[in-house]
């Protein structure tokens, strides 16, 4: 009987302490967790460039997007993108569907925001003038900022990049951005996007004795031959068979490129340029790439198909699509017919 009275008078101090303890920690603005939060509540989220698959998770779950970073995290590796978790601004709601969150992310922001479009092809300097149009960023701003040495520290991949140029690396896609961005958010977004696209290829290792730049270059001369898909391992495999040879690859594109530009057909004065992308006065490939490749011309100077072809033509004037030999007598027909189809 002492006991039992002993411990009923202990408890009641407890008990009273609280009474006292609780009403001094609500003043103090303390208040007790709730067990949840309500699912289907609007949550806008920004994730800031650079951030790890953990970070991201961390904000996610801050905000009750979702419940287990864990559990995320696993849904992620089973959509096998872990390198295409995109940042930007976000929508979202509390509680949302783990599969459609990681899906969003690798798709990118969606929220609506301006709309940068970079084409396949673009040179370094064209994608200046699309940002100075679209964000009102001087083209000698941006392209003071646009140097391997600037950014070779964050992408591994420019670590041999010729004359310090991002030239061959800004990656061709529509972006959006919520904000005005800075010349240097522009390109890190193009950077990063170029890592993501290549992550699957080990570019660093090189192939068909080519090094990483050089892979990167064959693929920008091949997006520039031909708009075509379908054509692109066709038009690899003509550039890998003259290099073996060896001819000279005599490609316009990097002509074009050796001017400075322009829409109008290499001339006579043109071929007498003297620069190491006059692919009509030296061997092999140029030192660095023309312009910014698409994937499928990445893919195809890493697998071009096995053929026997030295030559394309296109079909006829204005057509996209070319008719490819390795016949001398051959070229020179398909050549003179696409002459007698010009206007």
């Amino acid at each position: 009987m002492p006991s039992i009275v002993a411990i009923v008078a202990i408890v009641g101090v407890i008990a009273a302490g609280a009474l006292l303890i609780l009403p001094r920690l609500a003043n103090l603005g303390w208040v007790a967790p709730e067990s949840s939060v309500a699912s289907g509540q609007p949550v806008e989220i920004t994730i800031p460039q650079g951030s790890a698959g953990t970070e991201i998770a961390s904000l996610l779950k801050q905000d009750h997007v979702i419940e287990s970073a864990t559990d995320f995290e696993a849904e992620v590796k089973r959509q096998m993108v872990e390198t295409q978790l995109k940042p930007g601004k976000y929508s979202f709601v509390t509680g949302q569907d783990l599969k459609s969150v990681v899906e969003t992310l690798a798709h990118g922001s969606n929220v609506e925001g301006v709309k940068l479009v970079i084409q396949e092809g673009l040179t370094v300097k064209e994608t200046a003038a699309k940002v100075e149009e679209t964000f009102g960023i001087a083209r000698s701003d941006f392209l003071a900022q646009a140097r391997a040495s600037n950014y070779v520290g964050d992408y591994s991949f420019l670590a041999n990049a010729y004359d310090d140029s991002l030239e061959g690396y800004l990656y061709p896609k529509t972006y959006s951005f919520t904000e005005k961005p800075t010349a240097d958010q522009i390109i890190r977004a193009l950077l990063d996007q170029f890592k993501a696209e290549t992550a699957d290829l080990d570019l660093d290792k090189g192939a068909n004795g080519l090094d990483a730049r050089q892979i990167v270059t064959m693929a920008s001369l091949v997006e520039r031959e031909t708009a075509e898909d379908t054509e692109r391992p066709k038009v690899a495999s003509v550039i890998y068979n003259r290099l073996a040879k060896p001819m000279r690859l005599k490609i316009d594109a990097a002509i074009v490129y050796a001017r400075g530009g322009g829409n109008q057909a290499v001339s006579s004065e043109d071929l007498g340029i003297e620069s190491p992308y006059n692919l009509y006065k030296h061997d092999g490939l140029p030192p660095g790439p023309i312009c910014s490749p698409s994937i499928s011309s990445i893919r195809a100077a890493l697998r071009p198909a096995k053929t026997d072809y030295l030559y394309y033509v296109l079909s006829s004037w204005g057509a996209k699509t070319h008719r490819f030999t390795s016949d001398d007598s051959e070229f020179a027909q398909f050549a003179q017919e696409y002459q007698d189809s010009r206007p």
